[in-house]
Order: structure tokens, then sequence, then C-alpha cells
């Protein structure tokens, strides 16, 4: 039974007393024995599908459990990084359904920033206290075959201390093609020109039969796990991400966070998980009938909760996406398990592009009071979570946020 926005939104102040026995026995059994154990991996096959599945009191009861676990696993602290996003061309080639970034090289409003446009956007993030760059981009026929690398250097050269995050599984696939590297010998090239971490985006669903739909010309699941445990085995750390609202199902979702697990085990790379809502709006995936109309409230809610609680144990950082998410519902995933909000990103273009309206920035002073409204403790943090800092503004102004009229 799914219930209307304004009943399942109160969950946040019930407690796990009030809602297990309103679960059903398979429900409260399996969630009871992950608060118990803290650990994802005592759950059978069954039981995290029916996890997945649930709805009406059995979907209370995993919002609850999972933002029980998350305070007892993480604590009350919500973290975030300050961080510039510089995608540095929109020029592309590989044809995603799902994007609506990517342009022709002959479009009016495509671009290409330049080495030095790289360097000065740096510089520009890191005067105004930006600890990390995230630099992707689009794939434009005939790069330099070590632009990538060409890129690091221009970034440290201009701001040595800055952490780069950057490069997709997709553009390392396609910089190993350019330069002809193995591909271990191009990442440490990489790392050694500055690559200290990597986003683990372009995984949207690691099922082949789903991304031939979504990205026929994309890296298959299995170069994306290669990329992906091959940049941890060189020391590079990286995210994980899944991408929920088109075509894939709930089925879908157990699969990708067991197989996030077992990478995790054999590596221990993953530094957090973050879902990752689809933008429909602008999309071909979208507009030729492929997709939903992004996902529902409970699918927003419930894969953040579902993370928590199938990756507990192995993946203890799950981070909301805000630029896909309003405030309001960007606050509910930290209270259905997430802790932690992602970076300011002060240029994002990918999810807007794609109709997403949540803005390009939001600042460290946003961040701390949509975190103190819900009773949580702001911290700026470092890309690795390994430095945080407490941060208590002096007198935050309480806001009321909605939800999308689409929730209501």
């Amino acid at each position: 039974m799914a219930w209307h926005a304004s009943e399942l939104t109160l969950f946040p102040s019930l407690t796990w007393d009030d809602v297990a026995p309103t679960a059903s026995a398979p429900i409260r059994s399996a969630l009871d024995r992950v608060l118990q154990q803290q650990d994802g991996a005592c759950l059978s096959d069954e039981e995290r599908r029916a996890l997945a599945y649930s709805e009406g009191s059995d979907l209370r009861a995993l919002l609850v459990a999972a933002d029980m676990l998350r305070r007892e696993l993480v604590g009350n602290i919500v973290s975030y990084v300050v961080n510039r996003n510089m995608n540095f061309t929109n020029i592309c080639f590989v044809g995603c359904k799902f994007c609506a970034f990517s342009r022709g090289p002959r479009e009016a409003d495509s671009y290409f920033h330049s080495l030095e446009d790289m360097g000065r956007k740096a510089k520009e993030a890191w005067d105004l206290g930006a600890t990390e760059v995230c630099i992707q981009g689009g794939l434009p026929r005939d790069l330099a075959p070590f632009y990538y690398r060409d890129i690091l250097r221009a970034v440290k050269n201009a701001t040595p201390r800055m952490h780069i995050h950057a490069f997709s599984p997709m553009e390392i696939v396609y910089g190993v093609e350019l330069t002809g590297m193995p591909l271990r010998d191009y990442l440490l090239m990489l790392r050694d020109n500055g690559l200290d971490t990597l986003p683990g985006t372009a995984a949207e669903i690691l099922d082949d039969e789903v991304r031939h739909v979504l990205s026929r010309n994309k890296l298959s699941t299995a170069q994306w796990q290669e990329v992906i445990r091959t940049a941890h085995q060189c020391g590079i750390p990286s995210t994980s991400t899944l991408m929920y609202g088109h075509m894939e199902t709930p089925d879908h979702w157990v699969r990708q966070l067991a197989l996030l697990r077992q990478i995790q085990s054999e590596t221990g790379g993953f530094t957090e998980f973050v879902p990752l809502g689809f933008v429909h709006q602008n999309t071909l995936l979208f507009q030729q009938g492929l997709a939903r109309t992004g996902p529902t409230l409970e699918e927003h809610l419930k894969i953040h909760a579902l993370a928590r609680i199938l990756l507990a144990g192995s993946i203890q950082n799950i981070q909301v996406s805000w630029v896909k998410l309003n405030r309001k519902l960007s606050q509910l995933c930290l209270q259905a398990g997430a802790n932690d909000y992602g970076g300011t990103l002060m240029e994002e273009n990918i999810s807007r592009e794609a109709g997403a309206t949540a803005g390009q920035y939001t600042s460290p002073e946003d961040f701390q009071a949509l975190i103190l409204e819900i009773g949580r403790i702001p911290a700026e943090r470092n890309t690795k979570y390994s430095r945080m800092q407490i941060k208590l503004p002096v007198d935050p102004a309480p806001q009321e946020w909605a939800l999308d009229a689409e929730f209501a």
C-alpha cells in the first residue's frame, strides 16, 4: 500500500518502537537483525529483495531503522566538502539517452575549456575556500591522447594543494584507448600527475541489458568494475553510484549494492555511496517513452535507506545528491539513513541541463542551516572523510521548505 506524501514524511518523528509492531514479521525480523549486528551481510537474498520492494508500514520501518543505524554507525554529523565542479567540455560522441548535457562540436552552445582556463578555475575555487575540484566532461572525438594528464598538471600547477577528484571510468577507458597504454599504467600515470580520487560515476545501472538501452556506446559493466578495482589497487580511492528512477527495478538496486559490497570487501577503496536520481525532463530516454518520470518520493527515500541497511559494515558514508533533490527532500533523505551532503559544487551543469531545479551551488552556510534544521551537526570534510571540522553558524535563520508539487 503506497501512502500519500504527507503521511510518509512523518517518519522522522517516529522511533523503532513505534514502527516495529506495525511492520510485517519478515521485514521486522530482517531489520532487527541488521540493527543488532550492524552489518547488512547478515541478510539473505530474499530479505534484501523484500526490503527493496517494501511499501506502507514496511517502508516506514525501513526508513526509521536506517536512520537509527546511521546514528549508531556514523553519529549525528552531516558532512560536506567545499568544491568546484569543472566540466571541461560538453562536446561528446557517446550519445547517452539519459543525458541532456552533451553537445555536438558544431552546436552554438558547445564549449571546450583550455588548460589555462582549468588552472584559472581551480585557483578561483581555492581562493574561495574550496579544497576539491571535481573534473569530468564529455568525450570529444580526436582528443589529444594525454589531455587528461595535461588537465591534472594544469590544475596542480595552479593549486598544488587542491584535491583533484576527476575522470569517470568511461573517461579512463577513453584515455586508455587514446594512448594505447595498459589500464594500470595509465592510472598510475594519472595518479603520479595529480589524480587523487576517482568519481564512481558512469555506473548508472550495472546491468548490461539496461545499459544497452541507456547508452549502447558506453563502457560495459565488466569494464566499469575493472577500472574501479584497478584504481583502488593503484591507491586511487573512488566513490560508488547508482542512478535510479528511470527503467530499472528494485532488483537492480539490490544486485548493484551487493556488487559494491563485494568490490569493497576486495579493495576497501570506496569512500561513499551516492544514489543519483534520474532527472528526466530534457532527456531522450524519457522523450522516447523508455523511462518513467523520474523517481517517486518513496523511491528517493527508499534507496537511501536501503543503501544504509544493505551496505552497513561495508561502505559507511551515504551521500545525498542535492542537485537532483529539492531542499526539503534532501533533508528527508538525510533522515532516512544518509550522512553526507556532497559538495558545494559552485558550477554544476549536468543535472541542470537535464532539468534539475535545485541550482548550481549551495554555500557552506546554506548546508549548515539545512543540517541544523533537522537537529544534526554540520561539518566540513575533506574528500576522503579523513578530516572534519564542525561548523556552527552564529544565528542560522530557520526556514520552512516545502516538497515539490509533484510529491504533495
